[in-house]
């Protein structure tokens, strides 16, 4: 049958616009900023603020696997990923209340393979103690998503092919066995990222991975992320996300 033929005048429907890439937050510490070299940290209060200014907003904080899910159906404009790594002990403490207070969720970005250790990567700034394999099963019950951030936090762009697949999928297996669930989103240490890295990260069977800046690599193995500090107030809030709205063109599977 032959395809209809619009008459004369008929104005079709404008095709659907697809939504920029989503905006995802990236936090670490949450606790004293007296001592922060690489402006890692947020006080409780200023996380407060910043998580209440979302909600009036409309905004609600998720998992970047329920926004992603969410995005996927043709929702989710009302809302925000948010993501925390290296997985610090005040995560627990200082965050997660919080997040149940305002009623946001939360991806944690963990290393297994540093479990009860400290931030030793940091040659700068005060030892932040990361969480145990049970703190680690304590967010997960809090609903939090699990993500890995490697198994000791180190560059994969420069890392060789035998440490790129531990990094990468030993760091996955290690996960699921520890909190007995699916473990689908990765996170670059530093937020380095290249092609290479990204294809061990897809090889591997996570869903998607977290960088900061990926650039042309941009996508669902590699999505952009905002810093979130101290410094953040409302109005700087405001403008990440809008100036990510405007830079940030569509990609596909996004």
């Amino acid at each position: 049958m032959a395809a209809p033929v619009d008459s004369p005048g008929t104005r079709r429907p404008p095709a659907s616009r697809p939504a920029p890439v989503p905006w995802v937050a990236m936090y670490h510490s949450v606790g004293d900023c007296s001592d922060d070299p690489y402006r890692i940290t947020v006080t409780p209060e200023r996380l407060e603020r910043q998580l209440a200014w979302l909600r009036r907003r409309g905004l609600r904080g998720v998992s970047v696997g329920e926004l992603l899910a969410a995005r996927a159906r043709g929702g989710g404009r009302d809302l925000v990923g948010l993501t925390f790594d290296d997985g610090y002990t005040d995560f627990l403490t200082a965050a997660v209340p919080l997040l149940r207070r305002f009623r946001c969720g939360a991806t944690l970005f963990v290393l297994p393979g540093r479990l009860g250790g400290d931030n030793a990567w940091d040659p700068l700034g005060p030892r932040k103690p990361l969480l145990t394999a049970d703190g680690i099963r304590r967010a997960a019950a809090e609903g939090v998503e699990i993500g890995s951030h490697g198994l000791t936090h180190v560059d994969l762009t420069r890392a060789d092919d035998a440490t790129l697949t531990a990094e990468v999928a030993e760091s996955r297996t290690l996960l699921v066995e520890l909190t007995g669930a699916p473990v689908d989103g990765f996170c670059y240490p530093y937020g380095t990222v290249d092609a290479r890295a990204v294809e061990a990260v897809r090889k591997a069977g996570y869903t998607y991975a977290c960088a900061i800046d990926p650039g042309p690599l941009t996508g669902p193995h590699a999505l952009p992320r905002a810093h979130v500090g101290q410094n953040d107030t409302a109005p700087r809030l405001f403008l990440k996300i809008r100036l990510h709205r405007l830079r940030r063109r569509p990609v596909e599977g996004v």
